[in-house]
């Protein structure tokens, strides 16, 4: 009998090469015959490895440092708008790149919108500031020379002291001082050409690094779910899943109180500013408003810096309405924009993002120096949650040194609705409507 060429089941040699229909139906190689498993690393290699992947990323992002400012204002752009997406990915039947769509399809048209009509009005203001400053200056330097003047002929007695600039400033000539700065503000105004072209430039500019970010936070969105099982992957490691999950949560906590809390406190703010300096008649009280809102991101410097910037525009304004002397108009600004500043710190922020960045103001103040001199207006705006979130990691990491329990304090429930200020708002809108409704019935 003519065997086959071929080795059957049963043969010995099974390691040999088959062909398809053998090697489907061949029996699985036993466990003794097959590769043996990687071996695990050394600590030593392990340390290597991890040394020069931390020196690699070091180099890349050195390289490529103008590159992080726009990824991370498309990432937090995508952090601010997952939410609503999440949302609609939930309660309607689109998917979650449908959702994506429509989100950032109605936030560009927002943006087109609101960019022309309020660019318009920009353009308005400013050209009819260009045309008062040439004429505005003078007036406000003769002004500040004859205010100076008479406050430096003044004696001001305090008990047995008195004491006037001019003795305090001996032999100081007021109209050279005020004739030098006439002279610097005025070769200021001549170059008001090159500074308009310069921010010509520079508005071009902002657009396309808003349409780089707009693109890169589309991708982000969409593929956020893998983001967060890369992250949830990273959180397998044998005893520290727990720990990992809780920082990860702490973290959110603080940056999702502090972005989404800035951008509503901005909104409120930027309105309130804009209609209480109309209503006092301020001049270019929109733009006024644009600034308060945009510095609401600088926590500290931003809302004195608005305060100042209103402050100036109202003394040097010349009349208003109200028939008050500049000194006493700017007074007023300064009260208004005091109050305001008052119940945004005791009634809106306790509402809106509440103490999760826990941290003293003056560390507040100095991590945004500190920001703003490694990375700009980006650094300054992020420079709080990040200070927030490295003490968290440093607290976590100093208690694991000292061998003491990471967490000591229970893990807080999550945020209530009822701290949200739209919440509030609901819930004040229904008791309202149940009072009307009660005092009158329908008939």
């Amino acid at each position: 009998m003519k065997r086959s060429p071929w080795p059957s089941r049963g043969s010995a040699s099974r390691n040999c090469w088959l062909p398809w229909p053998a090697w489907k139906n061949s029996e699985a190689i036993p466990m003794a015959e097959q590769p043996s498993q990687s071996p695990p690393w050394s600590t030593t290699t392990k340390a290597i490895v991890a040394s020069v992947a931390l020196i690699l990323l070091a180099l890349i992002i050195w390289r490529f440092q103008s590159l992080l400012p726009p990824l991370i204002m498309a990432a937090i752009l995508a952090y601010l708008l997952n939410p609503l997406i999440t949302w609609l990915t939930s309660h309607t039947r689109l998917s979650r790149g449908q959702s994506v769509f429509l989100v950032y399809g109605a936030l560009l048209l927002f943006w087109i919108g609101g960019g022309v009509l309020l660019g318009f009005v920009v353009v308005d203001q400013v050209v009819k500031l260009s045309r008062v400053l040439p004429e505005l200056i003078p007036r406000l330097v003769d002004q500040g020379q004859a205010m100076l003047q008479e406050w430096s002929s003044r004696t001001i007695t305090i008990g047995p002291y008195q004491w006037s600039l001019d003795t305090v400033l001996p032999g100081l000539d007021w109209a050279e001082l005020a004739n030098q700065a006439r002279s610097a503000i005025q070769s200021v105004v001549s170059r008001g050409g090159l500074l308009m072209a310069q921010a010509v430039q520079a508005t071009v500019n902002t657009v396309g690094v808003g349409f780089l970010v707009f693109i890169l936070s589309i991708y982000i969105s969409n593929d956020a779910p893998r983001f967060a099982a890369a992250i949830s992957e990273i959180a397998q490691q044998p005893g520290y899943r727990h720990d990992v999950e809780r920082l990860m949560r702490e973290i959110g906590r603080i940056w999702d109180a502090y972005l989404r809390g800035q951008v509503l406190l901005a909104l409120v703010i930027g309105i309130v500013v804009s209609v209480s300096l109309g209503l006092l008649g301020v001049s270019y009280a929109l733009g006024l408003g644009v600034l308060a809102g945009l510095l609401e991101f600088l926590p500290v410097i931003g809302p004195v810096t608005s305060a100042v910037v209103a402050v100036l525009v109202a003394l040097f304004q010349g009349d208003n309405y109200l028939g008050l002397s500049p000194v006493y108009y700017g007074l007023l600004v300064l009260g208004v924009m005091i109050v305001i500043q008052q119940v945004e710190n005791n009634v809106l922020v306790p509402r809106i993002v509440g103490d999760a960045l826990d941290l003293h103001p003056l560390v507040v103040m100095i991590s945004v120096l500190m920001g703003t001199s490694l990375a700009g207006l980006l650094g300054a705006v992020l420079a709080a949650p990040v200070t927030a979130s490295l003490k968290l990691i440093g607290i976590y990491a100093w208690r694991k040194m000292l061998d003491l329990p990471p967490f000591p304090e229970p893990e807080p429930p999550p945020p209530r609705r009822q701290n949200s200020l739209v919440r509030w708002l609901r819930v004040a809108w229904r008791a309202w409507r149940r009072r009307l409704a009660s005092t009158h019935p329908r008939v």
